[in-house]
C-alpha cells in the first residue's frame, strides 16, 4: 500500500508538507457555487463564468470597464465627519477611522469623468464596502457637485447605485440628501443633459427613494435587488408570502419600473449607443427650433 503514501525524493513525508492554496486565489459563486480563479473572474468582468451571476464590484472597477482608459477622479478630498458625535456600539468617528484604514475610497461614492468610445461622460459610482454604501452628506454633496460639473462641461451623467440606504449615524443630515439630490437633478433636465441611472445589487432604502429612480433611463444589472425596504421586512409587515423573484431587476422590469436590463459585459457598448442616441435627439431638436424673431 506504499503507493498511497506521499513521497519526496523516494522518502515518505508528513502531510504537513502539503502546500495549501494561497488566500484569494479562488472565488466561489454565491449563486451556483462554481469555483473560478480571481483571474478568470476578472477577465469575465466579475461575472460568474458558469451562471453569469454579477458579483459586486467597486467604483474603480466600473470606471475601468466604462471609460476608454484614462479618466479623472473628482472630489476625492470630500470626506465624512461626525458632526453629531453619534455613538451606538462605538462612535461614528471610530467607524470612519476604521474604514479609512482599509478602504481605498474616501466615501460611499466616487466620481470620475472620462470618455466612452470618445464620448464624454461623468460617472458617480457607489461602493458597498464603505459602510454598506450608505448615503450620507458626502454622497449627496458629491452627486450635487457632479451635476454642476456635468452642466459646466456639458456632459451626460451616469449614477451607478449600490446601497443599503441612508446613513443613520448622520440622522436628518442623511435623509436631507434625498431631497437635495432629487432637486439638483432637475437642473440637468433644464440644460438638456441626459441622466442615466444604473441600479446594481443591492439598491435599497433612501437611494431607491430618490436619485436612483429619477433617471431619463432607469436600467439595472441582471439579478440586482432593488427596493425600498428589504423582502424580509415587507414579508413580516404584511404577513404574506412574496412573489417569486420579488424586488429583482427582472421582476421590476415586468412591472414597468425599469427601461431595460444590461449585462455588465455589454455595459460600455450600451452606454455608447445611448450617448449616440441622446446626441442625435438633441441635434434634431436644435435643428427644429424656430429662429428667434428680430426685435
Amino acid at each position: 500500500m506504499s503507493w498511497f503514501k506521499r513521497l519526496k525524493d523516494g522518502i515518505q513525508t508528513a502531510t504537513k508538507s502539503k502546500k495549501e492554496a494561497p488566500d484569494g486565489l479562488w472565488h466561489k459563486c454565491e449563486k451556483c457555487s462554481e469555483l473560478s480563479t480571481h483571474k478568470e473572474l476578472d477577465e469575465n468582468l466579475y461575472c460568474c463564468p458558469k451562471c453569469d451571476h454579477h458579483v459586486r464590484i467597486g467604483s474603480e472597477k466600473y470606471f475601468n470597464i466604462i471609460f476608454d482608459g484614462k479618466y479623472t477622479r473628482l472630489f476625492d478630498e470630500i470626506v465624512s465627519k461626525d458632526i453629531l458625535n453619534f455613538v451606538d456600539l462605538k462612535s461614528y468617528q471610530d467607524r470612519l477611522d476604521a474604514i479609512y484604514l482599509k478602504s481605498d475610497v474616501s466615501d460611499a461614492i466616487s466620481v470620475a469623468s472620462g470618455k466612452v468610445n470618445k464620448k464624454p461622460l461623468t460617472v458617480c459610482a457607489m461602493d458597498f464596502t464603505f459602510i454598506g454604501g450608505s448615503m450620507g452628506s458626502v454622497v449627496g454633496e458629491k452627486i450635487s457637485r457632479a451635476i454642476d460639473y456635468s452642466i459646466e462641461n456639458k456632459t451626460p451623467l451616469l449614477i451607478i447605485s449600490k446601497s443599503g440606504g441612508a446613513r443613520m449615524m448622520e440622522s436628518a443630515f442623511s435623509l436631507m440628501q434625498m431631497a437635495k439630490t432629487s432637486a439638483k437633478l432637475t437642473l440637468l433636465a433644464k440644460h438638456k443633459l441626459p441622466f442615466i441611472s444604473l441600479m446594481t445589487d443591492p439598491t435599497t432604502g433612501g437611494v431607491t427613494a430618490s436619485f436612483a429612480m429619477l433617471g431619463d433611463l432607469n436600467i439595472a444589472e441582471p439579478g440586482a435587488l432593488i427596493g425600498f425596504a428589504g423582502p424580509r421586512v415587507i414579508k413580516e409587515t404584511i404577513k404574506r408570502d412574496l412573489p417569486e423573484g420579488f424586488q429583482t431587476a427582472e421582476f421590476l422590469i415586468e412591472k414597468g419600473f425599469l427601461d431595460f436590463i444590461v449585462n455588465r459585459k455589454d455595459l460600455k457598448q450600451k452606454l455608447d449607443d445611448l450617448l449616440t442616441m441622446f446626441t442625435n435627439v438633441e441635434s434634431e431638436a436644435e435643428l427644429n427650433e424656430e429662429p428667434a424673431s428680430a426685435s
